[in-house]
């Protein structure tokens, strides 16, 4: 089976989108001097902490609903909404870094990809179990 690589692609820059929030939360512990363990004491760490911990959060139901989406309906389509769910994130990430209550458009989109491709996936594996259709 040849690897989908528009979702494969997805993945990957998602994952960068984690990462760079990764480092996000790390050069904000170096500015403001919080010591770990402690996550709470300073408002700068605590949103980019938030940042980094919600991205996590998403990418949980992400992954695997564009993975079944990308083998069940259209690695093609899968791609495009990966990409979609990467903008939202990285929009999320700006904007609640600047101000916590600039966060939900950026939240929202990546949401709606993330929903669009677990109920699309879920059509997909019924529609082929439905029908018969191979794997």
């Amino acid at each position: 089976m040849p690897l989908p690589l528009y979702p494969a692609l997805a993945t990957c820059l998602a994952l960068l989108v984690y990462l760079a929030t990764v480092i996000g939360c790390m050069r904000a512990r170096g500015r403001t001097g919080l010591e770990a363990p402690a996550v709470v004491g300073d408002p700068e760490f605590e949103r980019y902490f938030r940042i980094q911990q919600n991205t996590l959060e998403q990418l949980v139901l992400f992954l695997p609903s564009l993975w079944i989406f990308g083998l069940a309906v259209s690695p093609l389509w899968a791609g495009i909404l990966g990409l979609v769910f990467v903008a939202g994130r990285a929009l999320y990430a700006r904007s609640y870094a600047r101000d916590p209550a600039a966060r939900g458009p950026g939240f929202t989109i990546g949401f709606l990809a993330t929903l669009v491709l677990l109920l699309g996936g879920i059509a997909g594996l019924l529609y082929r179990l439905a029908t018969g259709m191979p794997a």
